[in-house]
């Protein structure tokens, strides 16, 4: 028997075709190696334009429809591989802190929160010879386990009830104190509406500094005073403005690449002094209960969406009432007179940010998943396990989307019912 070795073109098709129910176990057998390039059959190198990262000829950055960008569970167990071998990073003497004030919109860490966790560990890992530590401020209670993954090096949790709600005074006498006992090189703030920017502006003015607002960029400058240099929107966003750095700046989101590479210790902080108490001149009623079917998509934290694969439409409209939830819809679904238009989701419609997006009979066009591609978790109901919403989901239910969504429905019925009888 002749001891050539033989090419199996289908499954170097396999391997290069993320999207075949197979591609998976051929990259096993093949050592797990991304196929984004192998050599043709007239000796030609050729190049995947699918692979994850690939950069087009134009400079874009191709779309990773398989989830693995994303956090799915296409590639499940080599994110999980990823993160188990990060680096461990512990700082016991930092030469100077960058202090972050994340919003934890739902108690948990946002993308807009982990961009600009990235961006203060650019400013602390500038100098490998005085490296300096993060240190995140948070307020009120909170879910979230990561911070370590986050990039953060120090935590100082003020969990007090006067910070509860809309408590811009008592948070700004906290961040007072923490200026007075530990002095941060850097402060950083989201620019956003969640109460970031109010927060950042309202620091700003109490320690005499000129903000910037709506950074999205930063370089090393050595003629700065702070030795780096800022780049801002400007002018309702229509121009970039540039300008050394300040010592507090209120950043947008994508303005940094979020901490994937390093665990970073999170180690617990107190202030020795206590923090002097703040009489507030606002007083904060709680929050509004507001219809979720009259909130703009674009706003939405929880979108239930139909697709072409939902047949109960009446059981599809009492879920999103049951849960609360803001309905959405796939193009074909509109198309048909199913929803109103201006509750399409996708590129061709609105673009979500949604922090769950329950994607109902949705099989995941490439429009629909460039406008979901911001979605902090993405849970998929579809009869088609090979879809590409479910290797873009964080989350796959296989089976009929209206018994799935009557068993939820009364699943949720039945909790709340045993919590009023509780009460």
């Amino acid at each position: 028997m002749s001891e050539i070795r033989r090419r199996d073109p289908r499954r170097e098709w396999i391997a290069r075709n993320r999207l075949h129910p197979e591609h998976l176990s051929v990259l096993a057998e093949q050592g797990g190696g991304a196929a984004s390039e192998w050599l043709g059959p007239n000796g030609v190198i050729r190049k995947n334009p699918h692979a994850i990262g690939f950069i087009g000829p134009n400079g874009v950055k191709r779309i990773d429809r398989s989830g693995a960008q994303q956090g799915g569970q296409a590639a499940g167990g080599t994110r999980q591989a990823a993160q188990d071998s990060r680096r461990q990073v512990t700082i016991e003497a930092p030469a100077f802190l960058v202090a972050v004030v994340p919003e934890l919109s739902g108690g948990r860490l946002s993308g807009h929160d982990k961009d600009l966790l990235g961006l203060a560990r650019r400013l602390a890992d500038a100098d490998p010879e005085r490296p300096g530590a993060v240190l995140a401020i948070l307020f009120g209670e909170h879910k979230e386990e990561g911070f370590g993954e986050a990039g953060i090096d120090r935590l100082l949790h003020l969990d007090d009830d006067a910070y509860a709600g809309f408590a811009p005074e008592a948070r700004l006498a906290a961040l007072s104190a923490v200026e007075r006992e530990l002095a941060p090189r850097h402060w950083l703030l989201p620019d956003s509406p969640l109460g970031g920017a109010d927060l950042g502006r309202r620091l700003a003015l109490r320690l005499g500094e000129r903000p910037a607002t709506g950074v999205w960029q930063i370089e090393a400058d050595g003629e700065a005073p702070l030795g780096w240099r800022c780049t801002a929107r400007g002018a309702a966003e229509s121009l970039d403005i540039q300008r050394p750095l300040p010592r507090v700046a209120l950043a947008l989101a994508e303005c940094a690449e979020p901490v994937d590479e390093t665990r970073h210790a999170a180690e617990p902080l107190n202030l020795a002094e206590a923090i002097p108490s703040a009489l507030s001149r606002i007083e904060d009623l709680g929050q509004v209960a507001v219809d979720p079917a009259g909130v703009a998509l674009g706003e939405a934290e929880f979108i239930l969406s139909a697709g072409n694969g939902v047949k109960d439409w009446d059981g599809f409209h009492h879920a999103a009432r049951v849960l609360g939830a803001t309905e959405g819809a796939s193009r074909v679904a509109v198309d048909d007179g199913f929803m109103e238009r201006h509750r399409q989701v996708g590129a061709t419609g609105t673009w979500v940010t949604a922090r769950v997006y329950l994607a109902v009979g949705i099989s995941g066009a490439i429009q629909h998943l460039q406008g979901i591609q911001s979605c902090d978790k993405v849970v998929a109901i579809n009869l088609d396990p090979g879809c590409d919403m479910i290797k873009r989901a964080d989350l796959a239910v296989i089976g009929d989307s209206a018994e799935i969504l009557a068993a939820l429905v009364a699943k949720v019925e039945q909790q709340r019912g045993g919590q009023r009888d509780a009460a």
